[in-house]
């Protein structure tokens, strides 16, 4: 048989080989035609093709026209001898099939097969449960079944209707095969059109009831290579929310180089994001928005549980993520409590298996083990009777009564404090030692420790510059007494031996201070009035004896004038005689409850968690996830929302562990309220600014970091500034490759909004002040975002992962002081049991077994790096990598940490660093780059995990 007609059509050049091959040939097979012999000869007419040098089927003479992109050739099969061997005249293909194969080339030249890997997390409750990864992948297949449909969007218009393209769907189904532990894979696969375009985004509709993580998707079958989309995020079940979930590349883009195929969904998202402000949150919802902190207190439950809401004029403060709830009956301005709190649901990482770590145990600590303690030491008040009482915490522990029921997983997921006796199976409370007791058990009755720790200790911000003289309080005389201090020229020049006058060591800068006088005495009166707890305002004061050496000299503690009685303010120095000594003891017990008590509520809680939180809620609302910005900025952003919930729940709360257990008391959050009004301000939050307005160093363009310190061995300035110096290179590489000039940075409409969202909403209350910076330049906007990652990162790891090694041991650093000084207006028995038995009235002032229990056991927590941390340039995240010029500046950030570790390391081994070296001496670490799971002192973070 003689086939004289010819087939023509027209295909995208260059056509790849393989589409002809696997067209015709696997339909030869199809119609069961015998192949080997044909299938060898076609391949290799066929592989004879190439971008440059079309061939034709058709020999001798073929007739071949290329118009633009297209190229056209006829086959011809009169001469079939040279495609077929003419021996087997059963390979003679008949006219229809060569029509189906011409049909089926034109087919797969006109669409791209393109398979979609998407990992999916397992979640406790999700659609793919720690249960159900436990089925059979067939049992898994139905779960899911056509559950979760992907549609692929073009990042371009339709060039005929201007209109975006239509999506390409697919459902995915569960990818047969061996799964890494904690995910699965599951896999669709789409037909692509030619000319659909670059794959901008990827839309999620999850349609069955329950919400699915999904960890990434990624695309194979393109030209150019793989796609990624890196999503970590929830796919919330379309019974909750019919809007599909969108989810952008790892390409990041400036709102104005948005493709146009995108623009619209780039804004839906944020409009989403944003919510109306309305209604109840839903755990499911992922809306960002603004309120006040007015859910801190239960006034339903007891009238002593009220608390000002904090926000507004009289209490001036960040505001929190709204959640909605309804309001208390008996106070209209409080919002109601409940036993969860909103966050949207991609700050919410609890069911995450390995990222709970952190979070569940603080959740099982509070929830479970402090109420334990609770009736294990029923008298809230019973004090330690001596000192080795103490170091039994960490020797034999305490005996949980076994007739309470404690929750089966307490001593798994606090291992290191709840730990079962092997004879009897009974749990004890038993305390790992601090590092600092470990390494010298009597450091913290001396006072050079006293000193050392302002510097390399866990409050390294509180330490400042004394500038003026004589000392005198800003407050008004006629509510709190004379505003001149008692700490006199006389005193300081009787305490430093004549070594010079006062003038002369402010001049040389060799005076210092803990001034917390003006910020306590205002509540001195307030919390004399609650039970079990003392207040003063305090002045404690040092002398610089060489470049790093600092002594302390005096301690001045005031009482306004109370109840008809005068204002009451003492000096203590340390003296040489026995009851100057134990006087002195006392202040220095007093004054390190008051460094607690700031340390915790200002330099902790204030200035890291609640006020980064306006950026987390500002970059969400403002920032689309695909702005290069929101990319640097989301990793140091990490889990922050969720632990402030927590702490909103049971940490701040009224009647919580930081009320019971801190001087303040229920004053506490008020009083970080007047710290944010007094003394916060965004442009001094950058560590140099900080260190400028303290004193602490003075500009120097010719000295490393253009600063000078004012003294050398400050360890958490040395090791700070190499941080901060790395992170800021980062940043101006980051920022000057996507804005390339000044103009791009001032007309970014999301930056611009981003940063307005910041200053008018999430800090509100100071919205007018001028210090805020303005983003017209790069070096504006990398100053805001180096300041931003450094509070999240250096900052935060700098007063958090060093409590349980400097607080575990409570005598070190008490966090309350429960009884007035001994010589302030005391009565005949107090003294008299002062004068025989100092040890037993320090002791009383110290904090109850109870609430030391407590705190010891939240600060070990606290204090912990989970399995799955991310520390600062240890993570390359997938946009960045995507990027070759941002990969490159990433590797050099992480270089230069390597060299800090190193730096670090050497400092710590040096002697001549006395404040960081020595014998019993904690190394100072914590901000050590890097850190193994635990309680370990050192390790940054990216961001306020815990």
């Amino acid at each position: 048989m003689i086939l004289s007609s010819y087939y023509k059509f027209t295909y995208p050049s260059p056509l790849p080989a393989t589409a002809i091959t696997i067209a015709i040939v696997s339909l030869l097979h199809r119609h069961h035609q015998p192949i080997n012999q044909s299938q060898k000869m076609l391949s290799s007419q066929i592989q004879k093709l190439n971008s440059t040098k079309p061939f034709s089927l058709l020999p001798p003479k073929p007739s071949l026209s290329s118009h633009g992109n297209t190229s056209s050739f006829p086959i011809c099969y009169k001469q079939q001898k040279r495609l077929f061997p003419k021996k087997n005249p059963s390979l003679i293909v008949r006219a229809s099939l060569i029509d189906k194969a011409i049909s089926a080339i034109k087919d797969h030249t006109e669409s791209i097969s393109v398979k979609a890997t998407v990992t999916v997390k397992v979640t406790v409750g999700g659609l793919i449960s720690s249960i159900g990864i436990t089925q059979p992948l067939e049992v898994l297949t139905d779960i899911i079944g056509k559950s979760l449909l992907l549609e692929l969007v073009s990042a371009e218009l339709d060039p005929k209707t201007g209109l975006e393209k239509d999506t390409v769907k697919s459902y995915a189904r569960i990818l047969l095969g061996i799964h890494e532990p904690g995910e699965v894979k599951l896999e669709a696969n789409f037909k692509v059109p030619d000319g659909f375009g670059e794959v901008g985004a990827v839309l999620i509709e999850n349609e069955h009831n329950k919400e699915i993580f999904i960890e990434s998707i990624v695309l194979e079958g393109f030209l150019n290579g793989p796609v990624t989309v890196s999503c970590n995020s929830w796919a919330h079940s379309k019974h909750d929310n019919p809007k599909k979930r969108i989810f952008f590349t790892n390409k990041s883009y400036l709102p104005a180089d948005t493709p146009d195929g995108l623009k619209r969904l780039r804004e839906e998202e944020l409009e989403n994001l944003r919510g109306n402000g309305q209604g109840e949150r839903k755990s499911f919802e992922r809306i960002y928005d603004y309120d006040v902190y007015n859910d801190l207190g239960d006034p339903d439950s007891s009238e002593d549980l009220a608390r000002p809401v904090l926000g507004g004029k009289e209490h001036p403060y960040p505001r929190r993520c709204r959640t909605g709830r309804p309001r208390t009956e008996k106070d209209p301005l409080t919002e109601s409590r409940s036993s969860d709190f909103y966050v949207p649901r991609d700050e919410a990482f609890a069911e995450l298996k390995q990222a709970s770590f952190g979070i569940n145990t603080v959740k099982s600590l509070l929830h479970a083990l402090v109420p334990t303690i609770e009736t294990a030491i029923v008298d809230d008040k019973l004090g330690f009777p001596y000192f080795t009482a103490i170091d039994k915490l960490f020797d034999e522990g305490i005996e949980l009564p076994k007739e309470v029921k404690k929750p089966w997983y307490l001593h798994t997921l606090l291992p290191r404090t709840v730990k079962a006796v092997k004879e009897t199976g009974d749990e004890i409370l038993l305390f790992e030692t601090p590092e600092l007791f470990d390494r010298d058990k009597f450091s913290w009755f001396r006072d050079e420790e006293f000193s050392r720790q302002t510097l390399a200790g866990l409050n390294p911000y509180g330490i400042e510059l004394v500038t003026e003289w004589p000392l005198t309080s800003k407050l008004d005389p006629n509510v709190y007494g004379p505003p001149e201090s008692a700490i006199t020229k006389e005193i300081i020049e009787k305490e430093i031996r004549g070594f010079m006058t006062v003038e002369e060591a402010l001049k040389q800068k060799r005076l210092f201070i803990l001034d917390y006088h003006d910020i306590l005495l205002p509540y001195v009166a307030k919390v004399r009035e609650l039970e079990g707890t003392t207040l003063y305002g305090s002045r404690t004061m040092f002398f610089l004896v060489n470049d790093s050496t600092l002594r302390p000299v005096a301690i001045e503690l005031t009482r306004p004038p109370i109840g008809g009685q005068p204002q009451w303010k003492q000096v203590f120095t340390p003296s040489f005689d026995a009851t100057s000594c134990w006087l002195w003891r006392m202040a220095k017990a007093h004054a390190l409850a008051h460094d607690s008590g700031i340390h915790q509520l200002v330099s902790h809680w204030l200035r890291t968690h609640c006020c980064v939180e306006p950026y987390i809620i500002a970059a969400h609302r403002q920032l689309s996830e695909m702005h290069p910005i929101f990319r640097l900025l989301h990793p140091h952003f990490r889990y922050t929302m969720e632990i402030n919930a927590l702490a909103r729940q049971q940490l701040i709360n009224a009647g919580g562990i930081i009320e019971s257990t801190f001087s303040p008391g229920k004053y506490s959050m008020e009083l970080s309220s007047v710290a944010y009004d007094k003394l916060w301000r965004f442009d001094k939050e950058a560590l140099p600014d900080d260190l400028i307005s303290r004193g602490m160093a003075v500009e120097d363009p010719t000295a490393k970091h253009g600063l000078k310190l004012t003294i050398e061995d400050y360890p958490f300035a040395n090791d700070g500034l190499m941080l901060w110096d790395a992170i800021k290179q980062w940043v101006t590489d980051y920022v000057n490759h996507y804005y390339p000039e000044a103009s791009k940075v001032a007309s970014d409409n999301e930056l611009q909004a981003w940063w307005e969202d910041v200053r008018a909403k999430g800090h509100e209350d100071k919205k007018d002040e001028p210090w805020w910076p303005v983003l017209k330049t790069q070096q504006d906007l990398i100053q805001v975002l180096t300041t931003i990652i450094w509070v999240t990162s250096g900052h935060h790891s700098a007063v958090n992962f060093g409590q349980y090694v400097f607080a575990g041991y409570f005598p070190n650093r008490p966090t309350i002081a429960r009884t007035n000084m001994p010589t302030e207006e005391p009565t005949e028995a107090e003294f008299e049991l002062f004068l025989k038995k100092p040890e037993l009235t320090l002791l009383k002032c110290f904090p109850s077994q109870q609430q030391a229990t407590k705190v010891m056991a939240i600060l070990d927590v606290l204090s912990n790096h989970s399995p799955d941390e991310e520390y600062i340039g240890d993570t390359l995240e997938p946009s960045w990598e995507a990027d070759p010029v941002i990969k490159t500046a990433y590797e050099r950030f992480s270089a230069r940490l390597k060299e800090l570790e190193a730096t670090i390391d050497e400092r710590n081994n040096d002697l001549k660093n006395t404040n960081r070296a020595g014998a019993g001496v904690v190394p100072y670490e914590l901000l050590k780059p890097l850190s193994e799971p635990g309680v370990t002192g050192k390790g940054v973070p990216n961001s306020i995990s815990i």
